[in-house]
């Protein structure tokens, strides 16, 4: 653990929640002590050091998002659910530094409540977000329904091996749909996703929603460099979970920096998200320690940025989220060939 990561030491690990629950827990620093009276004690900071992947300038984005939803949920009345979360990661948050969570009560009434929160390090917002809430069955009997289709036919989910991971998920990558098409924006990832273990009962319906908002983060920029094979760097290794020997075909692989197909792509310079939204459309309907299937798709990218659009199902085929994201996506230039090269090329065309 990083000294400092936290304001105060982490409590004991609780074994009777699930690893995600004790990653996103949360402290109110009116526990800790004394909290101005134009806070109205809506602040909190994280229990325990948040995790920065491999490769990454900051912690893992996720992380963020279900923790500012953690402690927005804490300010609504029971009966209301979030509904739709828009986000926008400010600046990279440093893994070695508390972070402190400012919840703003906008508006609460009597269908719908707003909240903004904002993540804040040394006192510099380092992510923003603002919720909204509706109180459970306020939008009437007659309703207009219809909703997306999960995709049919499809390999895995596969158990856990059991291999004793500490990650809070675990996923399996599948194949990209189209991965051959000249159209970049007909391709589409897909990927099982759950949280690892078993989320408590203590924890409610709110600790599924916070999981899922900390998975809906998982490769989800990432697509633009699975769609257009970018080469990541030889600092980065894809390592999707590889299929037992009983399934049928395992999730595919990238290639290796190394590998001569992908030495022939653009290596990514930086890849980075901007923004986040979430769309919740069955608050109540789904358990995060259950198999999601997710289906992302880019309608466009270009000037040094790219959008992705998401699809979460459940295992069952109810859609239960639809997410978009925004992220900077930038290629290192080609390389100039040495001038002797370029001399031997203008001589073999003479």
């Amino acid at each position: 653990m990083a000294e400092g990561a936290t304001i105060v030491r982490p409590p004991p690990v609780d074994v009777e929640k699930s690893i995600v629950e004790n990653a996103l827990e949360l402290t109110p620093l009116a526990d800790i002590g004394p909290v101005s009276d134009h806070l109205d004690g809506d602040v909190f900071t994280n229990t325990r050091p948040l995790w920065r992947p491999v490769g990454a300038r900051g912690i893992y984005g996720g992380g963020v998002i279900a923790q500012c939803l953690s402690a927005a949920q804490r300010t609504v009345r029971p009966s209301f659910i979030v509904h739709s979360m828009h986000c926008y990661f400010v600046l990279a948050g440093d893994p070695g530094i508390p972070i402190v969570y400012h919840v703003e009560r906008v508006r609460d009434g009597r269908s719908f409540a707003t909240r903004t929160v904002q993540a804040r390090q040394r006192g510099r917002p380092i992510f923003t977000t603002t919720m909204s809430f509706m109180d459970e069955g306020s939008g009437g009997e007659n309703v207009v329904t219809h909703a997306a289709k999960m995709p049919e036919g499809l390999e895995g989910p596969w158990e856990d091996r059991g291999d004793g991971a500490k990650s809070a998920v675990e996923s399996w990558i599948l194949d990209i749909v189209n991965d051959d098409s000249s159209d970049t924006s007909t391709k589409k990832t897909r990927l099982w996703i759950r949280a690892r273990g078993k989320i408590s009962p203590e924890g409610g319906h709110q600790a599924h929603l916070s999981a899922l908002a900390y998975m809906s983060d998982s490769y989800f920029i990432g697509t633009i460099a699975r769609i257009h094979k970018l080469n990541r760097g030889r600092n980065w290794k894809f390592q999707p979970r590889v299929a037992p020997s009983t399934a049928k075909r395992p999730p595919p692989t990238l290639p290796s920096s190394s590998s001569p197909e992908q030495q022939k792509t653009p290596e990514i310079s930086m890849m980075v998200s901007l923004d986040h939204t979430i769309y919740f459309h069955s608050p109540r309907d789904f358990r995060a320690d259950e198999w999601f299937l997710t289906e992302a798709e880019s309608p466009w990218a270009g000037d040094g940025r790219g959008v992705v659009m998401q699809k979460i199902w459940t295992r069952e085929g109810k859609l239960v989220a639809t997410c978009f994201q925004e992220g900077v996506v930038r290629t290192k230039p080609e390389t100039a060939p040495p001038k002797g090269e370029e001399m031997k090329k203008k001589e073999s065309k003479l």
